[in-house]
């Protein structure tokens, strides 16, 4: 099939471009957002107090539930039922994704709870159980565009796919508008007419009222001179206290309608005109800049304010799986592209490196380190394209001697100290790092003279006071041509690892130029992560210490989560499947080990392979057994298990081995079990508790 790939990286960035410039003024009425801003062509996060990357479920939600395909094998036929079930995997109660408004009130919200209760969607988000006010409302739009992306000038499928979807939260109108708005992205890979696509894209709705709605606005659009007289008409017809609900779809969507309208070809417009409108700005500024990045390319975002660099293609995708929080904009868009051949029986060509730089203009999150140090002498960062006409990432220094550095970061972690009252938003920024000690890395640096600066890199984590403490690694010297570097992450008694840096320096005179990162990667489990007691990791720590740094760095899906002051932590759950998780999703062949104290529960153990919180592996004791297990969505599945008898209080060390598809469990040092299944290839590991509590001594992962 034509090679989409450029207009799918485009269709990613223009959807966080508009989630950004929305954010800060959601909420907002139209009044205070014009009286303080006027039109808002630019982030302003600056002026309300919060960073410009935050976590928002309008990112989170896109770019997560579409990963129902890759989990069930990218199934032509995948169902709404299995949609329902990815979000069970994925969503962890009251904290990722979803706006927790309350049963009721919040359609996803209530979606989750029915879900939970076994109510298989489309039922979960019918109007028939959950009432009009509730199915009508935003929801199903906002998450929409990935079905989409990987479904390019295919309207049939994208609908299809897009109806199901939509369906596991909302209902009614609702789905007819997210359908509308997918078909319209999907036929934007090949067509650029505003008009026909939306003379093709009506042709998928199913319901009257909102063909209606879409022919009066476009009326009103062709009359108006100006988007403020369509938003009048809008807030007259159509605001908010015209529907039942907190956020209804159909005000939005025409808001939606408005700026694709009005903003033409010019895609900061479009998106200044969804966000200056209010309502759900965020929403309607997400969706906008999804369709018009396809539409109109990476060009279309280089006629305005340039968005791009400010955002250095970093964003937040907060799950269950929490290795893989902390991405952007290339590396989704890897996944959208793999999710795209696939459905059409072809396999991607992708690079093999995590940092690759392979787009115009992308950075992959690289941004300057600590920019406010007065030896910081790197002037930028930039994608290589432009000015060498290759990939790779350029950093420029001047006036690099003795006594300066030029120094870049990538974040592997979050900032556990963030700027601004707000810190982040109100959806917290829930994440395993992506980088731990004893992990491998490979860089591939590109000197450009005879004459290059010494390269080191360095890692920020924090310490055992929460504190950030710099290790460097030994400096390289960099000759003209090719330079492979490679190292082994400090061992950092299982502390999380914040950055990844590179400081370039110079011994001689002084220096002006460019140096080439042409990739970065590191892959798999770490050689040896060991995190000790909780005493040791915080030496500080009391009986009534509830968090630390290191505690952070677990994904819970339990109800009560917190370092334990004779061990390591504590693990509570009234129902079953507890579990915590850390580590990212290329972990592949590994051991993980903790010695437990098995207190009232009715199973516990180890978890390995986990994508998410109901897909993993696990080596438990229950009824009587030593088992190994394969949950799967609402299934847990036995693949071995052997008789042993343990009682209340007693404590054992678990070490569950990894191999392939060899699983192996073993108890206080003795092999107890065997098993083979080769469904989960790679995943992050943790402990996991049935109906009940269990202390966890420690936890070790040692790559086989």
């Amino acid at each position: 099939m034509k090679d989409y790939s450029e207009k799918i990286y485009a269709g990613v960035l223009g959807k966080i471009l508009g989630v950004y410039l929305g954010r800060p003024v959601e909420g907002w009425t139209y009044e205070k957002i014009d009286s303080t801003f006027g039109e808002v062509y630019n982030f302003k996060n600056h002026k309300t107090g919060a960073p410009l990357i935050v976590p928002d479920d309008d990112i989170s939600g896109t770019f997560v539930f579409y990963r129902a395909l890759e989990d069930n094998g990218y199934d032509l036929e995948l169902t709404a039922r299995q949609i329902g079930d990815t979000w069970l995997n994925y969503v962890i109660e009251d904290k990722t994704i979803l706006w927790w408004g309350g049963l009721s009130r919040s359609s996803e919200h209530t979606a989750y709870l029915r879900l939970k209760e076994g109510v298989e969607a489309p039922e979960s988000g019918s109007v028939e159980l959950n009432g009009e006010s509730m199915a009508e409302q935003i929801g199903a739009q906002i998450f929409i565009d990935t079905w989409a992306l990987v479904n390019p000038n295919n309207p049939e499928r994208t609908a299809d796919l897009a109806r199901k979807a939509a369906s596991v939260s909302h209902g009614g109108i609702a789905i007819e508008a997210a359908v509308f708005l997918a078909v319209m992205e999907s036929l934007a890979f090949e067509e650029n007419d505003i008009d026909r696509l939306i003379d093709e894209a009506v042709k998928y709705v199913k319901d009257d009222r909102l063909t209606v709605l879409i022919e009066e606005v476009r009326k009103v659009c062709a009359e108006a001179d100006d988007w403020h007289e369509v938003r009048e008409w809008i807030e007259k017809n159509h605001g908010y206290e015209k529907y039942a609900g907190s956020c209804p779809m159909v005000t939005n969507h025409l808001a939606v309608m408005m700026a694709l309208l009005m903003g033409g070809d010019d895609y900061n417009k479009s998106i200044m005109i969804a966000t200056s409108a209010g309502w759900d700005t965020d929403c309607n500024a997400g969706n906008v800049g999804c369709l018009n990045g396809i539409r109109l390319g990476l060009e279309g975002f280089g006629t305005g304010a340039d968005l791009r660099k400010a955002v250095a293609d970093r964003m937040y995708v907060v799950s269950a799986d929490g290795g893989s929080c902390i991405s952007d904009a290339v590396l989704e868009t890897r996944k959208l592209i793999k999710a795209c051949a696939a459905l059409n029986g072809e396999e991607a060509k992708l690079p093999d490196k995590r940092y690759s730089f392979e787009y115009k203009g992308s950075v992959q999150g690289f941004v300057p380190y600590n920019n406010d140090m007065e030896d910081q002498v790197l002037t930028g960062i930039e994608n290589a394209y432009e000015k060498y006409r290759q990939t790779g990432l350029v950093l420029s220094y001047e006036g690099l001697a003795k006594g300066t550095r030029a120094a870049a970061c990538i974040d592997t972690f979050i900032d556990l100290k963030p700027k601004g009252k707000d810190g982040t938003s109100y959806f917290d920024v829930l994440c395993s790092p992506t980088l731990y000690g004893t992990q491998e890395v490979e860089a591939e640096i590109i000197g450009l003279y005879d004459e290059n600066p010494d390269l080191r890199f360095f890692i920020d984590y924090f310490d055992e006071n929460d504190e950030l403490q710099s290790v460097f690694l030994d400096p390289a010297m960099i000759g003209k041509g090719r330079n492979v570097i490679r190292f082994t992450v400090p061992d950092t008694m299982g502390h999380p690892i914040y950055q990844l840096g590179m400081e370039l320096t110079c011994s001689g005179r002084r220096m002006d130029g460019d140096i080439i990162l042409k990739t970065l990667d590191w892959s798999d489990a770490p050689k040896n992560f060991r995190m000790g007691m909780a005493m040791e990791l915080t030496p500080s720590l009391t009986p009534w210490t509830t968090t630390t740094a290191w505690m952070k760095m677990f994904m819970s899906s339990a109800k009560n989560f917190a370092p334990d002051y004779t061990t390591t932590i504590s693990l509570s759950h009234p129902e079953k499947n507890g579990i915590v998780t850390l580590g990212t999703h290329d972990w592949k062949n590994y051991s993980v080990s903790s010695k437990i104290t098995f207190s009232y529960q009715e199973g516990a153990g180890i978890v390995a392979r986990s994508k998410g919180h109901n897909r993993y592996y696990g080596a438990i004791l229950k009824d009587g057994k030593a088992m190994i297990v394969k949950k799967k969505d609402r299934d847990v599945i036995e693949l071995g298990s052997e008789d042993f008898k343990y009682m209340a209080e007693d404590v054992h060390e678990i070490r569950f081995d990894l191999k392939d598809s060899s699983l192996t469990m073993y108890i206080d040092g003795k092999e107890f079990v065997k098993a083979t299944d080769d469904e989960y290839k790679s995943g992050g590991a943790g402990v996991v508790v049935d109906r009940g509590c269990i202390l966890a001594d420690g936890l070790e992962i040692k790559r086989n």
